[in-house]
Protein backbone atom coordinates (compact mmCIF):
# COMPACT_ATOMS: atom_id res chain seq x y z
CA UNK A 1 0.00 0.00 0.00
CA UNK A 2 1.66 3.59 -1.15
CA UNK A 3 1.48 5.54 1.73
CA UNK A 4 0.23 9.14 -0.48
CA UNK A 5 -2.68 7.47 -1.40
CA UNK A 6 -3.93 6.65 1.95
CA UNK A 7 -5.93 10.55 3.21
CA UNK A 8 -5.37 10.95 6.58
CA UNK A 9 -8.65 10.32 8.26
CA UNK A 10 -9.98 10.72 11.77
CA UNK A 11 -11.97 7.98 12.47
CA UNK A 12 -11.83 4.44 12.16
CA UNK A 13 -13.32 3.42 8.19
CA UNK A 14 -13.98 0.06 6.53
CA UNK A 15 -11.02 -0.44 4.43
CA UNK A 16 -12.70 0.41 0.77
CA UNK A 17 -13.36 3.48 2.08
CA UNK A 18 -9.91 4.22 3.58
CA UNK A 19 -8.79 3.88 0.59
CA UNK A 20 -10.71 6.32 -1.64
CA UNK A 21 -8.59 9.12 -3.75
CA UNK A 22 -10.07 11.59 -6.56
CA UNK A 23 -6.46 12.17 -7.77
CA UNK A 24 -5.47 8.44 -8.12
CA UNK A 25 -8.53 6.06 -8.85
CA UNK A 26 -6.49 3.27 -9.26
CA UNK A 27 -5.88 3.02 -5.24
CA UNK A 28 -8.85 0.39 -5.28
CA UNK A 29 -6.53 -2.21 -6.11
CA UNK A 30 -4.87 -1.78 -3.34
CA UNK A 31 -7.74 -3.81 -1.62
CA UNK A 32 -5.96 -6.89 -3.08
CA UNK A 33 -3.34 -7.22 -0.28
CA UNK A 34 -5.26 -5.81 3.09
CA UNK A 35 -2.25 -7.62 5.17
CA UNK A 36 -0.27 -4.83 4.15
CA UNK A 37 -2.75 -2.26 5.67
CA UNK A 38 -1.42 -3.02 9.47
CA UNK A 39 1.78 -0.80 7.92
CA UNK A 40 0.01 2.40 7.77
CA UNK A 41 -3.33 2.43 9.56
CA UNK A 42 -4.58 1.38 12.94
CA UNK A 43 -7.14 -1.75 13.04
CA UNK A 44 -10.14 -2.16 15.28
CA UNK A 45 -12.14 -4.90 15.26
CA UNK A 46 -16.02 -4.95 15.74
CA UNK A 47 -18.29 -7.86 15.69
CA UNK A 48 -17.00 -9.51 12.61
CA UNK A 49 -16.14 -6.41 10.59
CA UNK A 50 -12.60 -4.78 10.56
CA UNK A 51 -12.29 -0.97 10.73
CA UNK A 52 -9.13 1.35 10.02
CA UNK A 53 -7.78 4.50 10.44
CA UNK A 54 -4.82 6.02 8.75
CA UNK A 55 -1.82 6.59 11.23
CA UNK A 56 1.05 8.82 9.92
CA UNK A 57 3.13 7.56 12.77
CA UNK A 58 2.83 3.85 11.36
CA UNK A 59 3.47 4.83 8.30
CA UNK A 60 6.54 6.74 8.67
CA UNK A 61 7.84 3.69 10.47
CA UNK A 62 7.42 1.22 7.87
CA UNK A 63 8.93 4.01 5.53
CA UNK A 64 12.29 4.89 7.82
CA UNK A 65 12.52 0.53 7.13
CA UNK A 66 12.53 1.22 3.32
CA UNK A 67 14.81 4.13 4.07
CA UNK A 68 16.97 1.87 5.94
CA UNK A 69 16.65 -0.54 2.78
CA UNK A 70 17.80 1.71 0.67
CA UNK A 71 20.50 2.47 2.59
CA UNK A 72 22.18 -1.10 2.88
CA UNK A 73 22.22 -1.47 -0.75
CA UNK A 74 23.07 1.50 -1.57
CA UNK A 75 26.72 0.65 0.56
CA UNK A 76 26.27 -2.98 -1.15
CA UNK A 77 26.69 -1.95 -4.25
CA UNK A 78 29.35 1.11 -3.48
CA UNK A 79 27.18 3.50 -5.11
CA UNK A 80 28.80 7.07 -4.07
CA UNK A 81 26.55 9.31 -2.71
CA UNK A 82 28.36 12.06 -1.04
CA UNK A 83 28.92 15.86 -1.86
CA UNK A 84 31.11 15.34 -5.04
CA UNK A 85 28.95 13.04 -6.60
CA UNK A 86 26.77 15.51 -9.11
CA UNK A 87 25.99 13.12 -12.66
CA UNK A 88 23.63 9.85 -11.71
CA UNK A 89 26.35 8.44 -14.01
CA UNK A 90 29.27 9.07 -12.96
CA UNK A 91 31.39 6.18 -11.65
CA UNK A 92 34.48 6.91 -9.33
CA UNK A 93 37.21 4.70 -9.74
CA UNK A 94 38.27 5.38 -5.89
CA UNK A 95 36.15 3.98 -2.74
CA UNK A 96 34.63 6.84 -1.01
CA UNK A 97 35.52 6.26 2.37
CA UNK A 98 34.04 9.40 3.63
CA UNK A 99 31.06 9.26 3.24
CA UNK A 100 28.71 9.84 6.28
CA UNK A 101 26.22 8.01 7.15
CA UNK A 102 23.75 10.82 7.28
CA UNK A 103 24.64 11.20 3.01
CA UNK A 104 23.18 7.50 2.54
CA UNK A 105 20.07 8.40 4.78
CA UNK A 106 19.64 11.64 2.57
CA UNK A 107 20.40 9.98 -0.64
CA UNK A 108 17.80 7.13 0.33
CA UNK A 109 15.57 9.45 1.34
CA UNK A 110 15.42 11.21 -1.61
CA UNK A 111 15.05 8.39 -3.60
CA UNK A 112 11.71 7.29 -1.86
CA UNK A 113 10.57 10.86 -1.60
CA UNK A 114 10.11 10.46 -5.30
CA UNK A 115 7.16 8.43 -4.98
CA UNK A 116 5.92 10.70 -2.33
CA UNK A 117 3.67 13.60 -1.39
CA UNK A 118 5.66 16.99 -0.45
CA UNK A 119 4.18 16.96 2.84
CA UNK A 120 5.09 12.89 3.56
CA UNK A 121 8.52 13.55 2.65
CA UNK A 122 9.27 16.64 4.47
CA UNK A 123 7.76 14.62 7.67
CA UNK A 124 9.93 11.62 6.60
CA UNK A 125 13.06 13.49 6.59
CA UNK A 126 12.11 14.93 10.14
CA UNK A 127 11.34 10.99 11.15
CA UNK A 128 14.89 10.21 10.49
CA UNK A 129 16.48 12.87 12.30
CA UNK A 130 17.96 14.85 9.45
CA UNK A 131 18.07 18.80 9.16
CA UNK A 132 16.66 20.54 6.15
CA UNK A 133 19.49 21.18 3.87
CA UNK A 134 20.64 24.68 3.02
CA UNK A 135 20.62 26.08 -0.10
CA UNK A 136 24.40 26.60 -1.34
CA UNK A 137 24.03 30.32 -2.34
CA UNK A 138 23.23 30.89 1.60
CA UNK A 139 26.89 29.54 2.13
CA UNK A 140 28.74 31.64 -0.86
CA UNK A 141 29.93 34.84 0.05
CA UNK A 142 27.82 37.54 -1.58
CA UNK A 143 28.76 38.41 -5.66
CA UNK A 144 30.83 41.27 -5.99
CA UNK A 145 29.54 44.10 -7.94
CA UNK A 146 31.34 46.95 -9.54
CA UNK A 147 30.32 50.24 -7.99
CA UNK A 148 28.70 52.77 -10.43
CA UNK A 149 30.04 56.30 -10.09
CA UNK A 150 28.99 59.66 -11.37
CA UNK A 151 31.47 60.05 -13.90
CA UNK A 152 30.64 59.10 -17.82
CA UNK A 153 32.37 56.45 -18.48
CA UNK A 154 35.68 56.97 -21.29
CA UNK A 155 36.62 54.02 -23.96
CA UNK A 156 40.03 52.68 -22.81
CA UNK A 157 41.59 52.40 -26.42
CA UNK A 158 41.37 54.74 -29.25
CA UNK A 159 38.93 53.59 -31.46
CA UNK A 160 39.16 55.88 -34.20
CA UNK A 161 41.89 54.63 -35.80
CA UNK A 162 39.81 52.22 -37.40
CA UNK A 163 38.62 55.08 -40.31
CA UNK A 164 36.80 54.42 -43.43
CA UNK A 165 39.56 55.17 -45.21
CA UNK A 166 41.11 51.93 -44.66
CA UNK A 167 38.14 49.76 -45.75
CA UNK A 168 37.58 51.59 -49.07
CA UNK A 169 37.44 49.16 -51.92
CA UNK A 170 40.04 47.63 -53.39
CA UNK A 171 40.36 47.72 -57.28
CA UNK A 172 40.10 43.33 -58.06
CA UNK A 173 43.33 41.86 -58.82
CA UNK A 174 44.51 41.67 -62.63
CA UNK A 175 43.26 38.39 -63.87
CA UNK A 176 45.91 35.49 -65.23
CA UNK A 177 45.81 34.22 -68.69
CA UNK A 178 43.70 31.20 -68.02
CA UNK A 179 40.86 33.19 -66.32
CA UNK A 180 40.74 35.12 -69.37
CA UNK A 181 40.40 32.70 -71.54
CA UNK A 182 37.54 30.90 -69.17
CA UNK A 183 35.23 34.64 -69.22
CA UNK A 184 35.80 34.10 -72.80
CA UNK A 185 34.26 30.56 -73.41
CA UNK A 186 30.60 30.20 -74.74
CA UNK A 187 28.45 29.24 -71.81
CA UNK A 188 25.23 28.37 -73.56
CA UNK A 189 23.78 24.72 -73.27
CA UNK A 190 26.03 24.33 -69.60
CA UNK A 191 24.04 23.86 -66.84
CA UNK A 192 24.88 24.58 -63.81
CA UNK A 193 26.91 22.26 -61.02
CA UNK A 194 23.04 22.64 -58.73
CA UNK A 195 21.49 21.35 -61.37
CA UNK A 196 23.14 17.78 -61.38
CA UNK A 197 21.98 17.63 -57.62
CA UNK A 198 18.77 18.59 -57.68
CA UNK A 199 15.85 16.30 -58.03
CA UNK A 200 14.51 14.72 -61.57
CA UNK A 201 11.56 16.07 -63.01
CA UNK A 202 9.22 13.00 -63.48
CA UNK A 203 7.62 13.08 -67.14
Amino acid sequence: MDPPTAPKHEKFQPLDQLLVDENFPACSRLLSCPCSVQHLAEEKEVGSRKFYRYSQERTLDWLKKKVDRTVVALKKKNISVGEGVKSATYIKVKTESNCREEDYLRYAHGLISEYLSEDLSNALLKHLNLPELTSPKESEPPSKKRKLSDKPVEAGEDYTKFNSADFVRKPPKKMTAAQKTLAKVDKSGMKTMSSFFSPKVKK
